[in-house]
């Protein structure tokens, strides 16, 4: 990880009137390089380059996958599937849960020994709900003594021994989705997958346009996918379309602002990642989808934001797993919108890089905002006219997305906050703060 800082915020933002570009699509750009090692050939990928996409990177190289940059283009040489070399050792993903929870599914069938491991942040997730469903295809996995079964984990895949499942997920997850998808590409015969909800589905998408074995369906409320193993695919060249969930800081940033607008270019609406928008519209948001179009499967359009008067809402159900990564933020915009907001079946943010319904409650009430807090739910008692508080001391927790959400709430409300441990946000949005440079926000950088 970078070297360590702190960030303070000392001043409110200005109106302003600018179009941007924000960094591209985390998940879009993990699963290009997974999937182009198991492609026969040389892909070319631009997509982010952040410290969670740099562990990825990392682990590919280690298996045998020879990558090089040249400018902003990676070029990754494929092997087709199963094509990782003899590696037999420890692969730390530090802070990235999605490298991690990959790379076991991308192992499933790997015949050799690997370790994974992480920083302190991922070594507190817990793996368990991915682990028992590799097991049942004969993947050898041995966890720490330990109930929550967290990192480091050993693997042992099965190749000639392993066997195409159904599985059934109990909770929505779309990276424990992917990670069955990448051990199912290795296995003869059709894995199947019954999610209970829509979560992201950009492995699907990539899939199916490099021709992979793939169907989705929706019978009622459940999601079925199904992936034929042992398909050949071809190299493929992409450019990663914005990331919408970094894309929400500034949109929300913007809904808060004094007479404001902002553009964001070329960002990805995939309707399993925008719930953020139809939140943020039933609380008043003005927000507008220009431009739309279609590449590499995904919808990609323009964001066009303006200031608005946000109030509270309940939120529905349906949109929490779309939204999921974006609620630190989002619950910054109720508390600082008029009425109450309820949140529920919100405990998985209790499992992210910090437990996400804690932090945000507490920086919530470090600005005078007053919160209910349940296991699996928030209640939030907004305050639009809110009055700046001086000398707040945060800490990200190794959260990025803490960091960023205390540092919005700084520049909208014009509060004295000093958030501790910014460097983490370079895992995914190392340029955040350079473009809120670009849009006039002031802060200053202390070592620690």
């Amino acid at each position: 990880m970078s070297k360590k800082f702190t960030v303070l915020i000392r001043k409110k933002l200005k109106s302003y009137n600018k179009k941007i570009s924000v960094d591209s699509d985390k998940s879009i750009t993990h699963r290009s390089f997974f999937l182009a090692s198991q492609c026969y050939g040389v892909s070319k990928i631009k997509g982010l380059n952040s410290e969670d996409i740099i562990s990825t990177i990392n682990g590919l190289q280690k298996l045998g996958i020879k990558i090089i940059q040249k400018k902003e283009i990676y070029y990754v040489y494929g092997n087709g599937i199963s094509g990782f070399k003899k590696f037999t050792g420890i692969l730390n993903f530090k802070n990235s849960g999605t490298s991690a929870r990959s790379f076991l599914g991308l192992l499933a069938c790997y015949p050799y020994p690997v370790t994974i491991t992480g920083d302190s942040a991922l070594k507190i997730r817990p793996f368990r709900r991915l682990t028992n469903y590799l097991e049942k295809i004969g993947t050898n996995i041995i966890h720490p003594k330990n109930k929550n079964f967290t990192l480091p984990i050993k693997i042992h895949g099965t190749k000639d021994w392993a066997l195409a499942q159904t599985h059934h997920l109990k909770i929505p997850s779309a990276q424990i989705t992917s990670a069955l998808i990448y051990a199912g590409l290795q296995i003869r015969g059709t894995t199947k997958i019954i999610e209970t909800a829509e979560t992201r589905d950009h492995t699907q998408k990539l899939l199916k346009c490099l021709g992979a074995n793939i169907k989705t369906k929706k019978i009622k409320k459940e999601r079925i996918t199904e992936i034929t193993g042992q398909v050949d695919m071809p190299a493929f060249s992409i450019r990663v379309p914005t990331d919408p969930s970094s894309a929400c800081f500034f949109v929300v940033q913007t809904l808060l602002s004094i007479k404001s607008t902002l553009l964001i270019k070329n960002v990805c609406i995939n309707s399993t990642r925008i719930g953020f928008i139809k939140i943020l519209k039933m609380m008043g948001g003005k927000i507008k989808i220009l431009n739309k179009r279609e590449y590499f499967g995904e919808k990609v359009g323009d964001l066009f934001v303006k200031s608005s008067k946000l109030k509270g809402l309940n939120c529905p159900k349906d949109l929490i797993v779309k939204s999921i990564d974006d609620l630190p933020i989002i619950w910054i915009a109720c508390g600082l919108a008029k009425g109450k907001s309820y949140f529920h079946k919100i405990s998985e943010l209790r499992l992210k890089e910090s437990d996400r319904i804690k932090t945000i409650s507490e920086s919530l009430n470090k600005l005078s905002i007053k919160t209910i807090v349940k296991k699996d739910s928030i209640k939030i008692f907004g305050n639009s006219n809110i009055k700046p508080v001086k000398n707040i001391k945060i800490s990200s927790n190794l959260d990025h997305r803490v960091a960023m959400a205390n540092f919005i709430a700084a520049t909208v409300t014009g509060s004295n906050i000093a958030i501790k441990g910014f460097e983490t946000v370079a895992s995914s949005f190392p340029n955040f703060l350079k473009l809120q440079k670009k849009i006039g926000a002031k802060y200053e950088i202390k070592k620690n």
